[in-house]
This record gives structure tokens, sequence and C-alpha cells, in this order.
């Protein structure tokens, strides 16, 4: 039986076609994923099927009675699943904040939609409607998708994998016959991922259809068919055992060597160490986050930091952006200052510090240009400022944007792009002022292959030099530049192994 097909289909977001002539059908009992380099369509092709995005000609038929929003879930990789919860969520430093954890929602709260309006200053004051989320409902899914120990935790203080594992979870409640996946597998470490798999294979066997957004070496067991998505249009249909994936011998792109040349060296390097930290330690109430961190890095060293999800990384990190308030309790030297610097600002220490993160990308204003988010890259704004752009500056953002190959994005707003170019042009916010130390945390999230082995021989090009700097994390292995050579580990708040 059909249960869903599109008939020449075509689709325009803003003024640019995205979807053209889609033939598919999708039948019962199959399960398909939907692979293409960045900006092929795959997360549009998921919003139109979930109603989203309207169609500019051809027919999409559903052969369902009941209504779209009752069979079919697509999971969100943001908070816009929930107005109150995307309220609580406007900056990302605010997770580091223990005021804010007090008083943003618990995991449990959010998934049985027990959540009260933002500003709520006496709790007695809000009666909510019972809960139409059973115990018995809510406990099973999550022990599928492992996070029953999360319930009683606010939200905020999740990490980023264990954030989309809520996210599926909130999706997985709500029962639908269709479930819709954009790059599911993106920040989980090894366990969370195996977990994932074992889900979508259960919720396949229990007669749910699941149609994914992925990459095409994250495919998971359940699948059965593969759409290939190039430029907007299909290329292939096939069955999974038929797909193959690029050879590993393939030959990809190499930034231009003249471009690189025109990077340069970064300007501030008067220090010996670009961080000293001993016995980080952060806690929120009864939380201990991360216990007793100690980490030396030299000027010139490439670290790769690694750990399960939920293992302290982020905050970690943040103690060193100087986006968590726990840092004036700690003792560390940035960059051969206390603390960065006595009297130093958060942005003295941002200025040494190109950053880019899933949080960064989570909540990074949407409605910017291109040009002005690369830009604000200078000012350590989110994509508005109010400083005038030397030419000098201006030159640097038309450089960077034809060093990662979003030139011809420039004057498109942020909004207007795939989830892969989104990412590749904060890579370019990060590098645009050529700081002496890069922290680049899990930065290959939503590109494809290809982009991934592009921008690993970016960062090895502008790395060969001992004056920089190179904090580098990522869950998978492949992803990690060969620049790299030595390498932290976190398990649980503590330093597991240092290499």
């Amino acid at each position: 039986m059909t249960l869903i097909s599109f008939r020449d289909v075509s689709v325009r977001k803003y003024d640019t076609t995205v979807l053209l002539n889609i033939n598919w059908q999708v039948e019962n009992h199959q399960n398909w994923a939907i692979v293409g380099p960045n900006g092929s369509g795959k997360t549009i092709l998921l919003d139109v099927i979930a109603g989203k995005w309207p169609v500019a000609s051809g027919k999409i038929t559903y052969n369902w009675s009941e209504s779209l929003r009752e069979t079919v879930e697509l999971v969100s990789n943001d908070y816009s699943f929930n107005r109150i919860v995307n309220a609580g969520a406007e900056y990302y430093q605010q997770r580091f904040y223990a005021y804010e954890s007090e008083r943003a929602p618990s995991v449990r709260a959010i998934l049985t939609d027990q959540l009260k309006p933002v500003g709520t200053v006496d709790e007695k004051s809000v009666e909510l409607a019972p809960s139409k989320v059973s115990e018995e409902s809510l406990m099973a899914i999550c022990e599928l998708l492992s996070i029953t120990h999360l319930l009683d935790h606010p939200f905020v203080t999740l990490s980023n994998g264990e954030t989309r594992r809520m996210l599926l979870a909130k999706s997985l409640l709500k029962k639908p016959k269709v479930l819709l996946l954009d790059n599911a597998f993106s920040g989980l470490d090894v366990h969370s991922r195996e977990v994932l798999r074992n889900a979508l294979t259960s919720l396949s066997d229990h007669g749910v259809t699941i149609i994914m957004a992925t990459t095409a070496t994250e495919i998971p067991p359940c699948i059965t068919d593969i759409l290939e998505l190039n430029a907007g249009q299909i290329s292939k249909l096939c069955l999974v055992g038929e797909f193959k994936t690029k050879s590993e011998s393939a030959i990809y792109p190499k930034p231009d060597p003249e471009k690189l040349a025109h990077f340069g060296y970064p300007a501030f390097r008067d220090f010996q160490n670009a961080l000293d930290l001993r016995n980080i330690t952060v806690k929120y109430h009864d939380q201990l986050i991360l216990n007793r961190v100690n980490w030396k890095i030299k000027k010139g060293e490439k670290w790769a930091l690694s750990g399960p999800n939920g293992s302290g990384k982020s905050t970690l990190l943040s103690i060193i952006t100087a986006d968590n308030p726990q840092r004036f309790a700690n003792n560390f030297d940035l960059f051969d200052q206390k603390r960065g610097g006595i009297g130093a600002s958060i942005w003295d220490i941002k200025q040494k510090i190109g950053h880019v993160s899933p949080e960064l990308h989570l909540y990074f204003p949407r409605n910017t240009t291109v040009f002005k988010t690369i830009a604000s890259g200078f000012f350590d704004a989110t994509g508005v400022f109010f400083k005038k752009l030397t030419d000098e500056q201006i030159e640097r953002v038309h450089e960077v944007a034809e060093l990662l190959h979003v030139h011809s994005l420039i004057e498109k707003d942020f909004s207007q792009l795939s989830k892969g170019q989104q990412r590749m042009v904060l890579l370019a916010r990060a590098l645009v002022k050529n700081p002496p130390l890069l922290i680049l945390d899990e930065p290959c999230q939503g590109l494809d292959t290809e982009s991934i082995e592009y921008f690993k021989s970016v960062v090895n090009a502008i790395c060969d030099t001992d004056l920089r700097t190179l904090i580098y994390v990522s869950h998978y292995p492949h992803e990690i530049p060969d620049c790299v050579t030595h390498y932290i580990k976190l398990e649980s708040g503590r330093v597991a192994s240092y290499q």
C-alpha cells in the first residue's frame, strides 16, 4: 500500500527553487534514508512531507484518514517544538548559569507538557491541565532512549547529545505513524548512536514508518530504501543494498594555496601557554559537572577533546571561552594571564579565540545576512554589531567566505541556507579574525563527506604553524584533522586519559 506519493512536486524557498520535479512513493513497510550533499534539499523535503512548507507545483497524496498532524511527526533539531521552551532558550550561554537551571523546566515537564508560562513567579498561581502522557508511556520511551536518569534534570543542563534524545522522546510520545528525522545521529556519542539505531529498529518493528535525512555513512539497519538528492533533484532511488557510497580513495578538493597565503599568521602571539587549567571544578546544586580537571596546552599544540555525551566537554570549554560564570571560582591561566588577565573583559578573552559549537548554531540569529554573520566574528557578536567595518575587515570577510566555499551565499539570509551551509558560515565566522586559539566543538555536524574532508584540509593548512593552537571536539575519529597530535578524554567530569 502506498502511504505517501509525490507527483511532479516542485518547491520554492524564498526566491529559490529548492526541489524540482520530485516523483516518489513511500510504501507501507518501507523505511527511507534521504542522502545528498549540503544544500541538496534533504531538510526541506522533510518539511514538505510534514506539511511545514508549501508546494509550488505538483501534488502530494497521503493515504490515511487521520490528519497530517496526528500521523506525521518531524523531530526538530532545535527548541522550536515548544514556544515556552524556545523562549527560555534565548542564548547559548544560559545553560552554564545556575540561576537559569533553577527556573528552566525539567526534562519530565517538557515531555509531559507540564510547562509553566515564562516569567511565572508564584508556582502555585498557575494550574496546569493534567498531562495526557501516561507514566507508563513516559517510562517506556525514556528507557528506549536511555534518558530515564535525566527526567528530573533542567533541560538547559543537558549536553547536545542528551538534548537530541530528549527531542526524539518528545516526538515518540505522540505515537506517530510516520517519523521524520533530520540528521538524528549528529552530536551523539558511540553509545547514544547505538541506542538510537536500536530504538529505530524497535519502532520499525512496531509499524512506524521512518524517513530520515542522514549522511551516506550513517544509515541504520532499519532502512530499506535510499533516495539521493543532488541540487534539489532526485539523482537515485534504490534499495539500501544497492546503494554505494563514495570510495575511500575518492579525491576531495583542497584549499587554494593562494587564498591560504592571504590568511596569514595570528597577530597575537605573545604567550607560551594558551591555557593552564588547575583543578577545575563546576557544580550545579548537587550535580558535579567537572571534578578537578587539569589541562595544560602550550602555544602551537593541537588537541582533540573527547568523551561521551554529558561528560563535561562543553562545560570545560565554557570556562575557557568565558561563557561560564563559575570561571571566577576556578584557578586557571589563559595566554599566560590569570583567568585571561586581571581586569580583562569577556570580550578581551574572546578576541583571541575563534569558537564554533552546536549551541552557537542552535541559538544563532537567523535573520541576518551571511556577510554580517561572518563579520560578527570580529566583535564576537551574534550577527548584530554597531561598529563600522574597516576596508581590511570587509576584504577579510570575502577571503574567508571564498576559502570555505560560501561566497556565493554572501548576500543571502542565514535562514535561507541549509543546515550544512549554515555550519560552514559559522566556521568562517570563527576564522575571520585569525585567532591564535581555535576551539572547534563538533564543527562537522551537518556536513556531507566532501565538506568534512575539505574543512579538515583547511584546518590542517591554517594550523600548519606553531603560532596557532587548536582544540577539536568530535565523536567521530575520521573527522579529526591530521594536525592533531595530543588527546584528552573526559568521563563523568574527570580526565580519563591524556595521550
